[in-house]
């Protein structure tokens, strides 16, 4: 398929999805009266469908990132330390409001913690990956560096379990972030995850024929003259704020960043400005799809988005794995 059929197949799947998650309430298919068309329809459902589709964007960017920078296509843009240093930032606010509960009002202390959840993810995230790049002394050596985010995702995640021992009112909280949501994402969060975006790929595409030729091993990236250590680690920080963005507005939204990329690879070229934004393109699919299903599969009830997207991306590595195997 060329890359102009792609686009525009993508273009229109996004638009339809776009009007799908409009139309997507908990009482079933249907747009809102005009009365509620202005609360239900443009503060709730618009600003949540929107953000779902960019949340999905940076993971399928950052997952593309990371599969190309460890030439490895299991690889997922929580591997540097990102995603457990959100989750103890996260624990940590929520144990201190706990505790700010029992000296502060209830109100006062729920306000702040609502207030200093997102900047503590983000700050988090940001904070896993630079223990990481610290442990492995650089980016120069990608096994060195997955090596690392492996050490320091266990030890934050030991950190997060004994914070959640110590406040056990924070276990909730803790669960919910892990599960993920879209539920909570307004029209503020669309322009901050639309804001780190266009970061993002403003710094990953003209990064993209460096990142073929990383691909294919760092002695033929330096005979291109690419610079192996100082570009790794510009696509190490570009994975990570794609990846603390998206965490911290929606929590842990896992196999996003995992199977979008394979599913780009199926339809653009290999070349990485191709691939990078239609795996961005298909990861805002995926989560846009994955949206509408915990609104609508159990309504009026709500699924967690992250369980939908860990049973859909983990069935499609199975089969994928499978027909690997008969190949």
């Amino acid at each position: 398929m060329t890359p102009l059929r792609t686009a525009l197949l993508l273009g229109g799947l996004t638009v339809l999805l776009l009007l799908a998650g409009l139309a997507a309430g908990s009482d079933g298919w249907a747009l809102p009266d005009a009365a509620q068309s202005e609360l239900v329809l443009w503060q709730i459902r618009a600003p949540r469908t929107v953000g779902a589709w960019l949340v999905g964007a940076l993971l399928g960017l950052g997952g593309a990132l990371a599969q190309g920078l460890f030439r490895n296509p299991l690889a997922e843009p929580f591997l540097l330390g990102a995603a457990p240093g959100a989750t103890l930032a996260v624990v940590l606010v929520l144990a201190a409001s706990a505790f700010a509960g029992s000296v502060l009002s209830p109100v006062t202390a729920g306000q702040l913690a609502r207030v200093g959840l997102v900047g503590a993810a983000f700050g988090g995230a940001l904070v896993g990956v630079t223990l990481t790049l610290t442990l492995a002394r650089g980016a120069v050596q990608p096994t060195t560096l997955l090596l690392a985010g492996i050490v320091v995702g266990f030890l934050l995640g030991a950190l997060s379990d004994l914070v959640t021992l110590a406040a056990p009112e924070a276990l909730r909280g803790k669960q919910a972030f892990l599960l993920g949501s879209t539920g909570y994402l307004g029209w503020p969060a669309c322009v901050l995850l639309a804001g780190g975006l266009v970061l993002t790929l403003a710094a990953a595409w003209p990064a993209a024929r460096a990142l073929d030729a990383l691909t294919l091993g760092d002695e033929t990236a330096a005979s291109l003259g690419i610079g192996v250590g100082r570009m790794r680690l510009m696509l190490v920080a570009t994975m990570a704020l794609a990846t603390a963005v998206a965490v911290a507005q929606a929590g842990m939204v896992g196999f996003v960043g995992l199977a979008a990329p394979h599913l780009a690879r199926r339809s653009v070229a290999a070349r990485h400005a191709l691939l990078v934004p239609a795996s961005a393109a298909l990861g805002g699919l995926l989560l846009l799809a994955a949206d509408l299903a915990a609104r609508t599969l159990v309504a009026p009830q709500e699924l967690p988005v992250g369980v939908l997207t860990a049973v859909l991306g983990g069935g499609y590595l199975m089969l994928l794995l499978r027909q690997r195997r008969r190949a």
